[in-house]
């Protein structure tokens, strides 16, 4: 039975780490092939459309790509606290979350956007170029410029969530490990 244990913890742990790897690159490429079919609906509206609501179809690419970067993230961000919590508990065993967890805010200013805000932000407000340029009514403005910037609440918003994310997961996990609950193997 011990080996049989040791065998499926062990299997659950590469699967799982295995699964971080492979989210975190589908959530680089989910960014890259959003912005760029954003990029390329934004130039086509920008030369060829002269409605100021068109730049919503572009803005709806953008908040999909979002989204879509969003979600990879939380979900590998849960699955590091997981393996933090219930594999990395004794120093004899593997310790990369817990290690990445404390150099990560040893890097001010220096550390890595997992959900690209910056990008998506600029993206966003590149976005109402194409509006502005058939003039459009107050009317237009005011809604698309609403619409924007409620993506770009958004935005700030999931980065702070983000930041947020790891201490309260770990808690969490934690606190699930303290009344017992194992994974199910």
């Amino acid at each position: 039975m011990g080996a049989i244990h040791m065998s499926l913890t062990e299997s659950e742990y590469a699967a799982l780490r295995a699964t971080i790897a492979a989210r975190g690159t589908v959530r680089v490429v989910t960014f890259l092939v959003g912005l760029l079919v954003w990029a390329v609906l934004a130039v086509v509206l920008a030369l060829f459309n002269d409605l100021p609501a068109a730049v919503v179809f572009p803005l709806a690419v953008l908040t999909a790509g979002f989204e879509a970067v969003h979600a990879l993230h939380v979900g590998i961000e849960r699955i590091g606290r997981y393996l933090q919590v219930y594999y990395e508990a004794g120093r004899d065993g593997p310790q990369w979350e817990t290690a990445a967890m404390a150099v990560g805010p040893a890097l001010p200013g220096g550390g890595i956007d997992p959900l690209f805000t910056l990008v998506f932000t600029c993206a966003a407000v590149l976005n109402l170029i194409p509006a502005l340029l058939p003039e459009p009514t107050p009317i237009e403005i005011g809604v698309i410029g609403t619409l924007h910037l409620l993506f770009i609440i958004r935005v700030v918003r999931a980065r702070g969530a983000a930041a947020r994310q790891r201490a309260v997961e770990l808690e969490s996990f934690r606190a699930l490990r303290s009344t017992h609950i194992e994974p199910k193997l």
